[in-house]
Formats: structure tokens, sequence, C-alpha cells
């Protein structure tokens, strides 16, 4: 079975510097997988060459065999390929609900001036109040905190109904009880079926949703297997968990 997300040998360098070097893995399709790694060791870089967001210097990556590396982001997101990022990016002058509305592949910002139909504000109230930012549907965006603009941030992607989601760092200046919230989403997504990838540095966080792990280091895949596995090959803890 053709895996959902395969990077073969995919690198790339800023200057003098090698960010991805010839980074290779897959992910199953319906695999909750954990991208980790010490600080520079090229998580986010793969994560946004997989993403669109930045063009590889050599290497390939496939979305259900499909090529989509060195496409702009709107290719494999249409393909449903989605991301939050390490820093929520949400429009903070129109309001949470509108947020979710452009969030729609096939409307935009274009939406804020035509409307959406009723399966659109169906399914973005229905997100919003799993995400627990029902009440806050019509307050601005720029008003919510910082860890409120990440779950939106999340429940925005999610209104492409995607097939592989990229979370980078969701956790990253989120209090507890909003982490609650997020794991509660990702595992109904994974029980819905949906393939992710998590970039993290919440080990905790990692190890309890995680089947699946993927080790990097210097832009390399270290080492990838089970979770207990991860955490007791002496290469990881050289180079991660011991550090």
């Amino acid at each position: 079975m053709t895996p959902a997300l395969e990077v073969e040998s995919l690198t790339k360098r800023f200057g003098g510097i090698t960010a991805s070097d010839a980074c290779s893995f897959s992910v199953e399709e319906g695999q909750l997988t954990g991208l980790i790694g010490p600080n520079g060791s090229g998580k986010t870089t793969v994560l946004n060459m997989v993403s669109g967001h930045v063009r590889p210097d050599g290497g390939s990556v496939r979305l259900y065999g499909r090529r989509i590396s060195g496409k702009s982001p709107t290719v494999p997101y249409r393909l449903g390929l989605a991301r939050t990022f390490q820093r929520a990016r949400v429009f903070p002058s129109v309001t949470v609900r509108q947020n979710m509305h452009v969030s729609v592949p096939t409307y935009g910002l274009n939406i804020l001036k035509w409307g959406v139909d009723g399966t659109v504000r169906e399914r973005a109230l229905e997100l919003l109040e799993d995400f627990r930012l029902y009440r806050m549907a019509d307050v601005p965006a720029g008003e919510l905190s910082y860890g409120q603009q990440k779950l939106l941030e999340f429940a925005m992607v999610l209104m492409s109904r995607p097939k592989v989601l990229l979370l980078d760092e969701p956790t990253a200046g989120v209090n507890p009880i909003l982490i609650d919230t997020m794991v509660e989403q990702i595992r109904r997504l994974h029980d819905e079926g949906v393939t992710i990838v998590v970039v993290e540095h919440n080990m905790e966080f990692v190890m309890s949703l995680c089947g699946h792990l993927v080790v990097l280091n210097h832009g390399q895949v270290l080492c990838e297997g089970p979770p207990d596995e991860v955490q007791t090959s002496e290469l990881v803890l050289d180079a991660y968990l011991g550090s």
C-alpha cells in the first residue's frame, strides 16, 4: 500500500548550513507520528518543505504517491494536506467565526464579501464548539489569548477536511488546560483516520500520543520506531534526550 506521505532524500541548505541532509522517512495512512529531535535538527525545515513553504534543494515529497515537492503550498493543501505553524497564523482584525470561513479552500478571503453557505457556517460552529471557542465566535481573533489563537488555527485547518495534518509545536506557549483540548482533538482525528505528523518538544505530549516516532539530528533521520524503543536508543539518548 502506498504511504500517505513519503519523504525521500530531502535536502535544504541555507548558505553554509545544511538544515536537512538527505532526510528520508514515510508515514503510513492513518498513522500518528511524532517528528522529534534537538533544537536545530531540521524538524521545521522538513515540515516547511513537505507543505510547500520552502523549496528543497534536492529530494522529493510524495502525497499518496503524487509528487508535491517544489509546488506552491496551495497544491498540497488542495490535495488534502494541511498544517499549523509554530506561531499561530490567524487574521487578528476579523472575528473568530470569519477566520474559520476564510479557511475554506474554495473561498479564501473572498468569502468576506460573498458570504458563506449554510454548510460552511454549520461546520465552522461545530469545530469552534469542539475547540471550546464557540462563545468567542464573534470576538476579533486578535483579542484571543495566544493559546486560544493556536486552538483557532488548529480548528481553521480542519475546515478543509484534511487527509494529512502537520502540527508544528502545537503546545508551545499553551497552558495545560488548552493542551488537554488539543490532545482530545488530535485523538479524535486519529480515530477518524486522519494521518498526523506532530513536531513537538514536549516529550510527555509526544510519547503519550504517538505510536511512531522519527528522530532527526543534524538534518538526518537518526532512528525511528515505537516510543518505547526510541526512548531506550543509545543514539537518541546521546543526541537528544540526554542533551
